[in-house]
């Protein structure tokens, strides 16, 4: 009606707390604190076959010279390598049959766990290690080589070898490729893997050989293991 007046009343709707909770407000939406995101990974890079084949010569050349620091001192190493030359002392046969009859059964395994193109470059890899490592003795010598100091010298350089060539999707075969493989399944470092398996044939090792040599080669061990352990990790490297 004419001039009347009309006051406007503020709307109060009641919601009844169990509605509430069964239909909730779709403006709401909570979000999960910051931390609790998972950081943006790259996804894994493919290697080139260009950088394959450095990572190789790289990685053979660096362990070769390894081998060269124990040898000339007279010590032992580690591995599958390690396991030959015992099975060599205590038998006829050479070092190299040895290996190479060694290393089948990882080689099978290899294929089956890890997939055809791990072993191939694995098999690349030992290959270019054997000669390299029979040339280098040629280029490389020593007239003066404490053992505990060509103990860490190896060490330290086969180890940077070897995580050169896992980087790149190979082993130089034997444990590693098992040590590679709990790795990538379980978590499990490899190095500490490795160190295991050293550790186990360093003990009998120190049955028929010089208790010296062998403390000094046991050096060398572990410094190859803690630099694979501390510094080949998946979770800081996304290459493939």
């Amino acid at each position: 009606m004419k001039g009347a007046r009309y006051r406007l009343r503020p709307l109060r709707v009641r919601v009844d707390s169990r509605k509430r909770a069964k239909y909730p407000c779709a403006m709401v939406r909570s979000y999960p604190p910051p931390d609790s995101r998972e950081p943006h990974r790259p996804s894994p890079l493919q290697h080139t076959l260009l950088e394959d084949a450095q990572a190789f010569v790289l990685g053979t050349l660096l362990c070769a010279l390894g081998i060269q620091f124990l040898t000339a001192a007279g010590l032992v190493t580690g591995q599958t390598a390690g396991a030959a030359v015992l099975l060599s002392y205590a038998s006829e046969w050479s070092f190299g049959t040895w290996f190479f009859l060694l290393n089948l059964p990882f080689y099978v395994f290899g294929w089956l766990r890890l997939g055809p193109r791990f072993v191939l470059k694995t098999v690349v890899a030992v290959t270019m290690l054997s000669v390299v490592s029979r040339l280098m003795p040629d280029f490389v010598g020593f007239d003066v080589l404490n053992p505990w100091a060509a103990s860490a010298l190896s060490g330290a350089v086969i180890g940077m070898g070897l995580i050169v060539i896992f980087r790149h999707g190979a082993s130089l075969g034997g444990i590693g490729i098992l040590a590679l493989w709990i790795q990538e399944r379980f978590g499990i470092q490899a190095g500490w893997i490795q160190l295991g398996f050293d550790a186990v044939l360093f003990a009998i090792a120190a049955i028929v050989l010089d208790p010296w040599l062998i403390l000094a080669s046991l050096l060398g061990a572990v410094a190859v293991n803690l630099i694979i352990s501390t510094n080949h990790r998946r979770d800081r490297y996304v290459g493939r």
